[in-house]
């Protein structure tokens, strides 16, 4: 094409070959380099002529290639090929073009098309691997089997088996941090491709290993819905995994597993019961209220939300917000979260009492497992330990003394490999210090005498909130609470595991007297003791003694509380506009301070002594003073003779005269 454009009369220095996208698709124009610079140079009106073998090759885009039309029209460029020589400016040129370009563009999705269709039939028969995940290869026959190297495959197995123990992931990894567990993985491409590494844990890489149906032996394509905007949307746009339903193919028990389906599907219903909402009860969290995610209102069947207050934020409430997100009058109410969780913990450690000795055992042999797949884990590490310090030895004498450049650093990598091998030793010792492989006498029967007594072992301080969580969800499904506006009491039903059910009642704190169920019993029982002239702590102690409680308040009744109620009903008031309260002869202190010009205090100081008789009202406790005209009299005299700092008086000042002689006469 060079020599053709030399014979049209084109000098050679301004022939320019233009091949850098060679073995690129004329899809799109991004990342080709080559046709860009031609538009440019269009546009820059230095290109007289374009050649090439087809021109609609030049893009199979119309986008691109009617762009590149309009610019040659405009620039009065010329198009030539193998056929004929073109002008863009041209209406019959112009329309040859673009049925060239449209037959191009059709063409390139026909040989897509084909293409898909051949990898999907390939899909089909459970034969295309793309790649495989950790603790598999893929041989060069196309079979995947299980990683040769079988501490690969032991990290696995003990990947599900702790995710069964625990049933999160972010517990999962954890633990695997905790234990310093590396993960297996193989280089998919670079110069260590086909090599084994070993790194960190994530939880991303966790839900990925979860999720992949491989482990179940079961062949699966098209998890993922293949989203054509991802590539044109600003950022990273998030692809959203398919149900299990609607995958394009799922092959049971095509490939070498790890776990069993049934734990497959056991392991995606709890991940899904996991997440928090409405719909899951969720992980269970390290707060106190035991019933987040398991208690559901019983008006609407929603599961009720849990808030914290309290100064230490350690006060639970379970509310249902129906009338927030339905924007309707409210019709469900919330409770306090200490009683009915108290009332399903009991209800709890009552149903696991039979089963003590079982639980035990259990315990025990799923400690002893448990601490034997980690040792076999720590035993394989420092094999491989060992293996890198011999070949590091066996590199280092394979070469020559005498080549200090390649001698010198065979020896740093050897005593870098002997110091990993000695910190491995080190921390292996630690370990089994702190976990011995088998379980002493002493700590079986610890474990024993735990499960013997289980209310011991939910109240010890080292068990957790998340522990007792994870025990009441063991043996509860959920829990109902049908929870009135004008009562106290509150209807609830457990859910157990295996569809029994038990009824139950229990009293909640209430925020007012009017919400409580037995309000006119309570105080038609403060009048009654009222009227028949008992004072306030003999009403507090009857009302106790009778099952009467307070709202919002886990005790008792008190003074206070008896003196709000008798306000209530009018019962309390000013004690001193109540003269049928005063006997004949009887005087408030007020009334007779004032009757003999003297202050108050001195005159209640004076009945303290015993200096005037004196009595007490029952509900406020206020002063009524007997006096008749002779102690008048009396206590005027004795005023008289008082003085700051003096307290020795004449027997007859200070002796009050007796009510009984008075009354006679």
């Amino acid at each position: 094409m060079a020599g053709f454009a030399k014979e049209l009369g084109w000098p050679a220095t301004q022939v320019l070959v233009i091949d850098e996208d060679q073995g690129r698709s004329g899809a799109s124009a991004e990342h080709r380099t080559g046709f860009q610079r031609l538009l440019a140079e269009v546009t820059l009106d230095h290109v007289g002529l374009v050649l090439g073998l087809e021109m609609s090759r030049l893009a199979r885009s119309n986008k691109d290639w009617h762009h590149l039309l309009e610019l040659c029209a405009i620039f009065g460029t010329l198009l030539a090929d193998q056929d004929g020589v073109y002008d863009p400016s041209d209406p019959n040129d112009r329309l040859l073009l673009g049925l060239k370009g449209t037959m191009s563009e059709v063409e390139l999705h026909t040989m897509r098309n084909r293409l898909d269709r051949g990898k999907l039939n390939k899909a089909k028969r459970g034969e295309l691997f793309p790649c495989v995940p950790m603790g598999y290869v893929l041989r060069p026959n196309g079979e995947v089997a299980f990683d040769p190297d079988q501490q690969a495959q032991s990290v696995m197995r003990l990947v599900f088996a702790t995710f069964e123990r625990v049933g999160s992931i972010y517990s999962l990894f954890q633990e695997l941090i905790r234990q310093s567990i590396d993960l297996p993985v193989r280089f998919k491409g670079g110069p260590c491709r086909g090599e084994l590494d070993w790194r960190r844990p994530s939880l991303g890489t966790l839900c990925q290993v979860l999720h992949h149906p491989i482990y179940a032996g079961a062949y699966a394509y098209g998890r993922r819905p293949n989203d054509v905007r991802a590539g044109y949307a600003r950022g990273k746009r998030k692809s959203l995994w398919k149900p299990m339903s609607e995958w394009t193919v799922l092959l049971p028990d095509r490939l070498p597993a790890y776990i069993s389906w049934e734990q497959y599907l056991r392991n995606q219903q709890r991940l899904a019961e996991n997440r928090r909402g409405h719909a899951w009860q969720g992980t269970p969290g390290r707060g106190p209220a035991l019933l987040g995610g398991l208690i559901v209102c019983g008006s609407c069947g929603l599961r009720m939300q849990v808030n914290y207050g309290g100064r230490d934020h350690r006060i639970s409430y379970y509310n249902c917000h129906k009338h927030l997100v339905a924007g309707t009058e409210q019709n469900c109410f919330g409770l306090k979260g200490a009683p009915v969780d108290d009332l399903v913990a009991a209800q709890v450690l009552r149903a696991l009492a039979p089963a003590a000795l079982e639980l035990s055992l259990h315990a025990v042999a799923d400690l002893e497992q448990e601490r034997l797949r980690l040792d076999t884990h720590w035993q394989q590490k420092r094999q491989r330990a060992r293996y890198d310090v011999e070949l590091a030895e066996r590199r280092y004498r394979a070469v020559d003394p005498d080549n200090r450049l390649v001698a010198a650093s065979l020896e740093q990598h050897w005593e870098a490999a002997l110091r990993t091998e000695h910190q491995l030793r080190d921390d292996y010792d630690r370990f089994q210090q702190a976990t011995p492989t088998t379980l002493s006498d002493a700590d079986r029967e610890r474990i024993r005498q735990l499960a013997s007594h289980i209310p011991t072992l939910w109240s010890a301080p080292t068990t957790t909130n998340a522990d007792r969580k994870a025990m009441l969800r063991c043996l509860v499904e959920r829990v109902v609470v049908h929870v009135r506006c004008d009562s106290e009491f509150v209807d609830a039903t457990i859910h157990w595991k295996g569809g029994f059910t038990s009824q139950h009642e229990f009293a909640r704190p209430v925020a007012t007297y009017a919400r409580q169920r037995d309000f006119e019993s309570l105080m038609t029982r403060v009048e009654e003791l009222r009227h028949q002239g008992h004072a306030a702590p003999h009403i507090a102690a009857t009302l106790n003694a009778e099952g009467f409680r307070p709202p919002k308040r886990n005790g008792a009744f008190c003074v206070p509380v008896i003196y709000q109620l008798l306000k209530r009903r009018g019962l309390l008031g000013d004690e001193r506009s109540h003269d049928e309260l005063r006997r004949d002869g009887e005087w408030w202190l007020t009334d007779l301070a004032r009757h003999l010009g003297m202050s108050h205090q001195k005159l209640r100081d004076w009945a303290h002594k015993g200096w005037v008789h004196s009595r007490r009202t029952p509900i406020k406790k206020c002063f009524l003073l007997w006096a008749d005209d002779e102690e008048i009299e009396r206590l005027k005299t004795l005023l008289n003779h008082s003085q700051r700092g003096i307290n020795a008086y004449a027997t007859t000042l200070i002796t009050p005269k007796s009510r009984l002689a008075a009354t006679t006469t």
